[in-house]
């Protein structure tokens, strides 16, 4: 039971990488692994390409409260690229808003209105104009420049959502990323630059964060998607600029066999590959804490103060350190770090083609490890002894640390925490045998047949575990296959939310009456419902508990019409087979999906005779071993038939009720149609029209009966054989 314990565990977790179940708490340890090798191997080293010009709380001291004037910002830029030598610039803020600050805006309501006509005023108003337009000011200082402005993308929904000054090109279109398969970023609004200083210079990129689910920053979404465009990161911006702006380019896989697989998996510039996960989002390749770029005071950059040799062909990010201004980020290696040395750090990692890649075949090699260290693990522990069984876990955990440790020099991340975590898993439910082993065989019932069953037998199921299993078995067994007539139609008259809401209506009512009867689900197809009786719990009632859920889901169908009635929507009318016979069950599919299912002709029979009730214009047909086993219910036959793909003819039936609890006119009527169907087989045409005729009286618009009425017409005219044996042979499935 160890082997089989320690198996079903590895198999859980191959099954939560392959995303087939989702562990969280393995995302959670993952993400704090990765944090861990990250500190461990970051270089703790002062890169002097990248200079910071902090607007610290020494600018905003000496240069007043943010934002600056945009004259202030424009000798910065002066200084930076004539005095310095700089060899481009990145913005890690957004000029969103004008800068009235110089009071021009004032002078030039004044010389609209009051001083119009003085033309001293005028004329000394053209003169300082060139000089209070800080916005044009700033702009002219842009112009012709290595600048890259910044902006952010917002995602809200409805009427919060904004949209503020003017994005720049984007560097894909819709059309260029076409059937990509992907899960981009998308966002719904943006704030940026003002457009007169963004028509200043092409370049631009976001400096929106990707924050993962415990609030770290670890990764950059190098495109975001907005209406359609996939616009760059201030990091790619900032790079691209610096190499004269050659074309980004998105790479794709080489495609095989004309597959029409489009997975963006890189992003390329010049010959510089910048590998991206599914979102389109790249590692951020930390040097170390903050500081690992160097920091100077805007105000100094601003009076001249820093040295040159610091900014001399040095690209420069400009953003701030200061509390204040809120730029402050939860990483991987500080709970508060300067949002624009996450850029600088992604910049340094793009030059040096240290970002760590996390490709589509790592899924693979994680599912290799997992097999074999928990294949190992399970069949050998329980037969080692106490000792051995330390020494075998330690040295897999050591040989899966030193390949993980030698993927992460080749800048690929292997996940590690979710294969040492079923390392450690194994080993704790060996040591604990006795307590573990008897928990996990009813956590395993539970698991297995949880979805099939009522909660109440997966109970009953696991007091004794071992009677249980999902191997295949050969039984007698009865199947159910229901179906809503005419659903086509139906849902074309719904909005997908009503179609939803009708079908998790239907099939919940459904479902609650097959398992009232201790029935199976196997499937739900579409509005189809398949269910089976005498697995994986026994049932020496399972043809009785099949008939007796056919009838109560009519009499619930009934019942949704009139609630459906209420809210509007089309009623449901029911189609049910049930046919009883020996059958495979157990867990079936491939090597991609496994599902506990019954197989066999007896199976297949019980969908045919489904399909027929839309000819036969009822609402159940039982096949001819179910009726027979089933004294204590009253049916009555409604025809010799011989289904699609089968030769055997059967007797198909209809059950009418209880026995010995049937009123009179359901007698009456059900005396007739016998007496009908022995002189149809006997060819007795004339005599079957008659007593036709009185049940076509009773109910006039029984399908069954203007089925037989157009039947016996034709054979009148085209009489079948002598030795007819009064079998009608069904060219379609139904």
């Amino acid at each position: 039971m160890r082997v089989i314990s320690g198996l079903f565990l590895t198999s859980l977790f191959i099954l939560n990488v392959t995303g087939v179940i989702d562990l969280k708490f393995t995302d959670q340890i993952e993400a704090l692994s990765y944090d861990l090798r990250l500190r461990l191997s970051m270089k703790n080293e002062l890169d002097d390409r990248v200079v910071i010009v902090d607007i610290d709380e020494k600018s905003l001291a000496a240069e007043g409260r943010w934002p600056w004037s945009r004259d202030r910002m424009s000798r910065l830029m002066d200084q930076l690229f004539d005095n310095y030598g700089i060899a481009v610039i990145g913005y890690d803020v957004v000029f969103a808003e004008k800068d009235d600050s110089s009071g021009l805006d004032v002078l030039e309501r004044l010389g609209s209105n009051l001083l119009k006509n003085d033309e001293k005023f005028q004329n000394s108003l053209e003169q300082i104009r060139k000089k209070l337009d800080y916005d044009a000011i700033f702009g002219r200082s842009i112009k012709g420049r290595q600048v890259v402005l910044g902006y952010y993308f917002t995602d809200f929904a409805g009427s919060n959502i904004r949209t503020n000054g003017i994005l720049p090109p984007p560097v894909f279109t819709a059309e260029e990323m076409e059937g990509a398969d992907s899960y981009v970023v998308k966002m719904t609004g943006y704030g940026a630059n003002l457009p007169d200083l963004q028509k200043m210079t092409p370049n631009a990129g976001h400096f929106t964060p990707l924050v993962d689910p415990d609030g770290v920053s670890r990764r950059i979404p190098l495109i975001i998607e907005y209406k359609g465009n996939y616009y760059e990161s201030l990091s790619i911006a900032v790079v691209r600029t610096l190499l004269g702006s050659p074309p980004l380019i998105a790479g794709f896989p080489e495609m095989e066999n004309d597959s029409d697989y489009r997975k963006l998996e890189w992003l390329e510039i010049a010959d510089m590959k910048i590998p991206v996960d599914k979102r389109a989002a790249a590692l951020v390749p930390y040097r170390g804490r903050q500081g690992s770029f160097r920091y100077v005071s805007a105000t100094d950059v601003i009076n001249g103060k820093v040295a040159k040799e610091i900014l001399e062909g040095a690209i420069v990010l400009v953003g701030t350190t200061a509390p204040g201004l809120m730029d402050m980020r939860s990483t991987p290696v500080s709970a508060a770090y300067p949002g624009v040395e996450v850029h600088a750090n992604m910049i340094a990692g793009i030059l040096d083609q240290n970002v760590k890649q996390q490709p589509a075949y790592v899924t693979g090699a994680e599912i290799v490890i997992l097999f074999v260290s928990g294949g190992l693990l399970s069949l050998l522990l329980p037969v080692l002894s106490p000792f051995r069984a330390i020494m075998l876990t330690l040295l897999l955990t050591v040989a899966v640390c030193l390949l993980n440790a030698y993927s992460w020099q080749q800048n690929m991340v292997l996940p590690l925490a979710t294969s040492l975590t079923l390392i450690m898993s194994l080993f704790v439910l060996n040591m604990s045998y006795g307590f573990l082993l008897e928990a996990r065989s009813k956590h395993q019932i539970t698991g297995l047949f949880g979805q099939y069953v009522h909660p109440e037998l997966v109970n009953e199921m696991s007091r004794e575990p071992d009677r249980f299993t999902m191997q295949s078995r050969t039984l007698d067994m009865t199947v159910l296959f229901s179906d809503v007539c005419g659903f086509t139609a139906i849902s074309e008259q719904l909005s997908a939310a009503d179609l939803s809401a009708v079908m998790n209506e239907y099939l919940t009512a459904m479902t609650e009456v097959i398992q009232t009867y201790r029935g199976t689900i196997d499937k739900y197809i579409g509005d189809a419902i398949m269910a089976f009786w005498g697995a994986p719990l026994e049932d020496q009632k399972h043809m009785e508990n099949a008939v007796l859920t056919a009838m109560q889901m009519q009499v619930r169908a009934a019942e949704l019409r009139e609630t459906f009635a209420a809210k509007g929507w089309p009623p449901l009318y029911l189609g049910i087979g049930v046919n009883t016979g020996t059958m495979n069950v157990g867990n079936m599919g491939s090597k991609f999906r496994m599902a506990y299912t019954v197989m066999g002709d007896a199976v297949n029979l019980g969908s045919r005779l489904e399909s027929l009730t839309r000819q036969y214009g009822v609402g159940i047909i039982v096949g001819e071993e179910t009726k027979k086993r089933l004294p204590d219910i009253a049916f009555r036959e409604l025809d010799r038939v011989r289904v699609k793909g089968r030769n055997e003819p059967v007797i198909i039936y209809e059950p009418i009720g209880e026995s010995g609890k049937l009123d009179s006119a359901v007698i009456e009527e059900q005396n007739l149609f016998a007496h009908l169907l022995s002189h149809y087989h006997a060819m007795e045409w004339e005599e079957s029209l008659e007593h036709l005729s009185e049940l076509i009286q009773l109910k006039p618009e029984s399908a069954l009966y203007q089925l037989y009425s157009s039947r016996i017409e034709h054979y009148r005219q085209e009489p079948p054989p002598g030795d007819w044996d009064g079998v009608f042979t069904h060219m379609t499935k139904g």
